[in-house]
This record gives C-alpha cells, sequence and structure tokens, in this order.
C-alpha cells in the first residue's frame, strides 16, 4: 500500500481532510480571527456605499455621444444640452403672469451670467424656459399649459448638487402655486433611484436573511443551522463590502449604484449554498453514525474541492466581464469577482469551524437515531426524497426514456427562449421609478404638454463652412428633421431667441449649425434609442434633400449616449460571451477531465439562459408592456446564471463521475443524483430567492434583474441539473467521460 503512489483522486481527498482536520482542530482561532477582522474591517475600511456613481460616472469621456456634446460647448460657446429642468403645468392653461415670472425668472439667471463674462459665481449657468406655444411646436394639443425651464449648471457640481439647486430654482419661482409640478431630467431620474436603492436595501436584506432562515430552517429542519448560514451570510457581506471600498479607493474603482443590490443577493446566496453543502455533508454523516468531529471533518473534506472549485469558477465567470468595452460591464467584473472569492473564503473558514464548534447541536431541535441506509449502502434513503424520484432515476437509465426526456425538456426550453427575439434595449426610461415618484410626474406632466421626449432633447450639431450663412438649407433641413418618425418637435437656427453672437444655435465662427430634437418617447427608453439610430442612418439623404451633402454631423444627448451604451453592449456580448464560456469550458474539462460532458454540461446552461432571458422579456415586454429591458440587465443576468450553472454542474456532476467508478453508470445514477439534487435543489431556492427579493427595489432594473436570475436559478436547479443532465448523461452513456477514463467501471473500487 505504501509502495505505491495514491490515485490522483486519493491526493486530492488527502488533501480536503488534511484541511479539514486541521480547521476543525483550530476552530475556536479561526472563528475568532474571522470574526475580529471582520470588525477591524467595518471600522477601518471604506465601504461600497461611499465610491457608488451613477451610470454616467461609467461612461467616459471617449463616448462619441459625450465628445460631440464637449466639442458642441466648445464651438458654439453655450450649452444647448440641458439633464436638469423645472416643469410647470396646467392642463387648463397656465395664467400669463405666471408664465412671464418664469421668463422673468430665467433672465435673471441669464443676465447674470452674461455680466459676469460667462464665468458667474453661482453653479447656475443658464435658464431657458420653454413654452409650449403653436409657434415652437405647431402640433401641440393644448397650448401654453406647460413650461419646461432647462437648467444649465456648472460641471463640477455633482449629481446630488445639481439636483439640490434645480429645487432652490424651482423653490424661488415667485408663483409656485400656478402650476409647478417638480424637477425632472436624466440627473433627477438618478438622485432619485439611488435615494430608492439606499431606502430599500435594508428592507430587501432582512427579508433576504428571513427567507434563507425559513429556507434551511425547513430543509434540516434546525433553528441552529440557518443561524449558521446567517452569520457566514452576514460577516461574508460587511467583509465584501469593505473590500470593494478599499480597492475603490485604492485604484479608484468606481462602483455604480446598481451593484450593492446584486453583491447582497450575491453574497447571501453563495455563502447559504455554500453552507448547505456542508450541513448537507455533516447531516449524512451525523445520521450514518460519525462522531461529531470525524462527521465534521468526513464531511467538510467531500465537499470542500467541490465548494472551492465552485466557487473559483463563478469568481472567473464574472470576471470575464474585465474583457468588455463597455467601463458599466468592466466596473462589474471587478465587484462581482470580489463578492465571490470572499463568500469563498468566509464559507470554507467560517462554516467548517462552527460546525465543529457546535457538532450535533447544529440540527438543534432535530433528534432521533441515524437514518438506515438505502439498498445501494451509499446514502441515507431520506436524501432520495427530492423533485425526482428514485423509479423515475431507475427508468431515466434506459437510452429511450432517456433520449424521449432529453427532447422533452430541450423542445421547453427552445420554446421558452423565442420571445429572446423580440428583445428591446432601453438605458433609463423614467418609467423605472415608482409611478407617485416626484420626478416621474414632472416628467409625464411635461410630455403632456409637449412629447416624452422634451425631458432630455438630443442636439444635431451640422458642420461644414460657412454653413451658417446657408439660412434657407439650414430651414429645409430643420423642416425634413421635423418630418421624420419618432421626432415630435424640433428647435433649430429659424427659432434663435438669443443673438447669433451668443451662439446658442449658430456657431460663431460660421462653421456649424445645431438642432434641438424633441422624440416623441421617453429619450432613453427602447423605442427613443432605436428611432435615434433609424435616425442616424437617414442623416445622409435629409442632408442632401436639403443641400448640404457634403456636412458632418454628430448627435449628443442622452438618447445619443444611450444608443452608444447599447451598440457597444452588443458588440461586448460576443466578446464576453466566447470568454466566459471559455472559462467554464476549461474549467469542467479540468475538473471532470473528460471533454465530451463539458461541452453538453455547458450547452445546458446556455439553453437555461436562453429560457430564462425569453421569459423576462415576454414577462416584462409582452405581458407588462414596457418598453424594453434596461440594456445591461440581460448581459449581467447571462454572466450570472452560465457562472452559476456551471458551480452546480460541478456539483452535480462530481458525484456521477465518482460513483459511476464503483458501480454501472444507471446505477451510479440512481445513487449520486438523489444525494447531489436535494442540496442543490435547497440550494437553488435559497439563491432564487436571494435574488428574486432584490425586486422589493421598486425600480426596473432591479425588477428584471430579479426576475431574470431568480427564473434562471430554478429553471437550472429543477429542471437542467434534475431532469436534463441526468437524461443528457444516461443517454451519451461512458461516453461523457472521454478521453478520461473516470468513468470506466471497476467493481473492486469500494468506498472508503
Amino acid at each position: 500500500m505504501g509502495e505505491r503512489a495514491p490515485p490522483r483522486g486519493r491526493r486530492r481527498r488527502t488533501l480536503a481532510h488534511g484541511y479539514a482536520a486541521a480547521v476543525v482542530w483550530a476552530r475556536w482561532l479561526i472563528l475568532v480571527t474571522v470574526v475580529g477582522g471582520t470588525v477591524a474591517a467595518v471600522i477601518q475600511l471604506p465601504g461600497l456605499a461611499g465610491s457608488r456613481a451613477g451610470l454616467s460616472g461609467l461612461v467616459g469621456s471617449g463616448n462619441p455621444a459625450i465628445q460631440a456634446q464637449l466639442d458642441a460647448v466648445a464651438r458654439f460657446g453655450l450649452p444647448l444640452l440641458s439633464r436638469t429642468a423645472v416643469v410647470q403645468h396646467d392642463p387648463d392653461g397656465l395664467d400669463p403672469f405666471v408664465q412671464a415670472d418664469t421668463v422673468l425668472r430665467a433672465l435673471e439667471v441669464d443676465k447674470r451670467t452674461l455680466e459676469a463674462g460667462g464665468a458667474p459665481d453661482s453653479e447656475l449657468l443658464l435658464a431657458y424656459p420653454l413654452v409650449n406655444t403653436p409657434l415652437l411646436f405647431p402640433g401641440v394639443d393644448k397650448p401654453y399649459t406647460t413650461i419646461v425651464s432647462y437648467l444649465f449648471i456648472a460641471p463640477t457640481a455633482n449629481l446630488g448638487e445639481q439636483d439640490l439647486i434645480a429645487h432652490e430654482y424651482a423653490a424661488g419661482l415667485k408663483r409656485p402655486e400656478g402650476g409647478l409640478v417638480g424637477v425632472t431630467g436624466t440627473i433627477p431620474l438618478q438622485v432619485a433611484q439611488g435615494r430608492i436603492v439606499s431606502e430599500s436595501l435594508p428592507l430587501v436584506e432582512l427579508a433576504t436573511l428571513a427567507a434563507i432562515a425559513l429556507i434551511v430552517g425547513l430543509s434540516f429542519r434546525s433553528v441552529v443551522a440557518p443561524m449558521i448560514t446567517l452569520v457566514t451570510a452576514a460577516v461574508g457581506y460587511l467583509l465584501a463590502d469593505r473590500a470593494l471600498g478599499l480597492v475603490g479607493e485604492l485604484t479608484g474603482f468606481s462602483a455604480p449604484t446598481q451593484l450593492q443590490p446584486v453583491v447582497v443577493a450575491l453574497m447571501l446566496g453563495i455563502t447559504t449554498d455554500y453552507s448547505i453543502f456542508f450541513l448537507s455533508g455533516l447531516q449524512r454523516r451525523l445520521r450514518e453514525g460519525h462522531s461529531g468531529h470525524d462527521a465534521v471533518r468526513d464531511g467538510v473534506a467531500e465537499y470542500l474541492p467541490i465548494v472551492v472549485v465552485a466557487g473559483l469558477t463563478v469568481a472567473a465567470g464574472v470576471t470575464t466581464l474585465l474583457v468588455a468595452e463597455s467601463a458599466l460591464f468592466q466596473a462589474f467584473g471587478p465587484g462581482l469577482a470580489i463578492t465571490v472569492l470572499v463568500g469563498l473564503a468566509v464559507s470554507t473558514t467560517m462554516v467548517p469551524a462552527l460546525l465543529a464548534i457546535l457538532g450535533r447541536w447544529t440540527f438543534w431541535p432535530a433528534a432521533g437515531p441515524p437514518a438506515p441506509r438505502d439498498p445501494a449502502g451509499s446514502a441515507p434513503s431520506r436524501l432520495a426524497h427530492t423533485v425526482v424520484p428514485t423509479r423515475f432515476l431507475k427508468i431515466i437509465g434506459r437510452r429511450p426514456v432517456a433520449g424521449a426526456v432529453c427532447v422533452v425538456v430541450l423542445g421547453l426550453l427552445v420554446a421558452a427562449s423565442l420571445p429572446l427575439g423580440g428583445l428591446r434595449a432601453a438605458v433609463s426610461p423614467v418609467d423605472t421609478l415608482p409611478a407617485d415618484d416626484p420626478v416621474r410626474e414632472a416628467a409625464e406632466a411635461a410630455g403632456a404638454g409637449f412629447a416624452p421626449g422634451i425631458i432630455a432633447p438630443t442636439a444635431l450639431v451640422v458642420a461644414e463652412s460657412g454653413v451658417t450663412a446657408e439660412r434657407d438649407k439650414l430651414s429645409e433641413l430643420e423642416r425634413l428633421l421635423e418630418e421624420q418618425p419618432d421626432v415630435a418637435g424640433v428647435l433649430g437656427p429659424t427659432d434663435q431667441p438669443l443673438p447669433r453672437e451668443l451662439g446658442l444655435f449658430l456657431a460663431p465662427d460660421g462653421g456649424a449649425a445645431r438642432y434641438l430634437l424633441v422624440l416623441d418617447s421617453d429619450p432613453l427608453g427602447a423605442g427613443a434609442i432605436d428611432g435615434l439610430g433609424e435616425l442616424r442612418q437617414r442623416m445622409p439623404a435629409l442632408l442632401a434633400a436639403a443641400g448640404l451633402p457634403v456636412a458632418e454631423v454628430s448627435f449628443a444627448g442622452d438618447t445619443a449616449l444611450g444608443l452608444s451604451l447599447v451598440d457597444t453592449a452588443a458588440g461586448d456580448l460576443v466578446r464576453v460571451a466566447v470568454a466566459v464560456l471559455l472559462v467554464d469550458l476549461l474549467l469542467l474539462i479540468v475538473f471532470l477531465r473528460a471533454l465530451v460532458a463539458p461541452l453538453y454540461l455547458l450547452a445546458t446552461s446556455v439553453l437555461a439562459v436562453g429560457a430564462s432571458l425569453g421569459l423576462t422579456t415576454w414577462f416584462f415586454q409582452d405581458l407588462l408592456g414596457r418598453d424594453g429591458l434596461i440594456f445591461y440587465v440581460p448581459f449581467a443576468a447571462a454572466v450570472l446564471l452560465i457562472s452559476l450553472g456551471s458551480d452546480y454542474n460541478i456539483f452535480s456532476v462530481g458525484y456521477i463521475w465518482e460513483e459511476a467508478r464503483r458501480r454501472p453508470l444507471p446505477g451510479a445514477l440512481v445513487v449520486a443524483v438523489p444525494r447531489s439534487t436535494r442540496a442543490i435543489n435547497a440550494a437553488g431556492i435559497t439563491l432564487a430567492t436571494s435574488f428574486a427579493l432584490v425586486a422589493l427595489i421598486p425600480v426596473a432594473p432591479f425588477e428584471e434583474l430579479a426576475f431574470a436570475v431568480a427564473i434562471g436559478v430554478l429553471i437550472d436547479a429543477f429542471v437542467v441539473r434534475s431532469l436534463l443532465v441526468p437524461a443528457l448523461i444516461s443517454l451519451v452513456g461512458r461516453a461523457s467521460g472521454w478521453p478520461g477514463r473516470r468513468l470506466t467501471h471497476r467493481p473492486e473500487v469500494q468506498r472508503g
């Protein structure tokens, strides 16, 4: 026995047993170290909340829409685009005195800026009130009912300061009772979203913790086991939050507001998943009659390699977001990877230590004699009580039955994926806010008087030497633009309200003119983004028809920015998809030491992702009637689900591979699948619940991401891993292990 080197699998088990024995021995030291380190981190390190930024802070100055806006300001001298506006609206018509007072209030600000030579002491540079008159907007239904006062604020002011300046301006109107609705625009929208996230996050955390406690408690019939998972999840979240804050402080990493709820759900989900795996190992050993510390050591050693490889797989999968060009995805990648690695470290240290300290008390008040073994002699019969009956697993060992199951399940997954073909991408429409939010109410009032696009118009710059002298051609282009689909109104050189030398619509150097396009739908919705993309394609023909065939055009504004983000995301999709699939495939090949099985296992994960995104598209677009999904939601959900799917692949197939070395493959399925499926089902329910509760944040991106990931995890755990994967393994047979020999049945191998 000592003359031959132990098999590779035996060396791996020896290393796992050595680690498990060390954790059992140093259990109190580990617990004190983890708790002390957490307290020190919370006290001394910054948190993620201190480094959060809105989406606009993650775009980058190299974005074409932002560069076009910077170039326009430098050329014209005055900004034309405003991301903040004050709205006054009265469906019965605004009092003429209210209109006059609003115009005078704006002139006070403009005069102060002009007298200061364009550099006033106040951060409010200009105010530009726009009344829905028939002269400016001929198609308006009810004229003189709405005033939208665009505010041009110094870019040195942050989002919160700009929002405060806008509210102070609104409060300074002489007749606020005359139809003042509130402040709106894309900056107030981002501020409102951040506020809602901050207010809702404690509820999400509490609800998730309560759900985890209930699920784990019912699964193990214990009140102590849930406490272990909750303490581990809480410690993991606190450490991940501080780690992300520290990384942000050291590297300038700007974490988006959208990241924190995902960090909460991911941390609570994965730490609970891994805790469930270790708890299952301990429970099985105790039911088999092992003593406390021996049961902990053997249970931890059994699950440790799987948990470590699974955690590294998820971390590697989300890290592939770094290959994206979008700064938003690049920010999500490291944030999620750090979260997973911290959760893995806490789960593999704190959970085994707590199990070693508590022993049998882990499952209090459950008590009773050890459960009898099943006929195979490997696992207690109680573990076979999963959503997949043992009788079905025996039948599925027959290839015709396995083939029929594969056809049915694959057909259902493909059918669920079909709505994905109609997916439309939005950025951050105002209806992502709750219906009673003041920012949304102000936007709807502005849209009622003008058009929805009035809250964030698009600037079109036409550049050609001497173009400002071509007034007839510029007027013709304005007329043509007004006739375009998705365009509700146009302001341009023919509507010049200020002296030409101030450069509102005509550049002082005579080489450029610009137009303000008001779209007929939410400027950050899918309809406006798609419409602007089509207009961009038609511009060469429109310029030629207006007599300006050689002029160059550029677009600026939030819709142009959204179009650029969506285009970049489409390009990132291929790069990230290839990267995440290659990384997960490589890890599956290394772990399973096979090539065939990893290929079809990864294919099942892709199908599960397609089904979840198809159902998400159907639910929100077709059933609820939303104007597209937020562009990063399908992207983030797909990466998370593929990575988590590989996590469950490693856990479930690893058991089948191990049992197949001891018995024929059909028998291995009967023994291994119930053992893994019960834990995967409990873990899947917990992870799905963690993400589902993110929907308690009443903002569309979180509702969509919560639905997509929750439904995807349930499909993966209860359909793919419980039904499709066993059927595929039965159908392909021992060829699944090619070119390795781990599926080669060796009867002499006995359970150790």
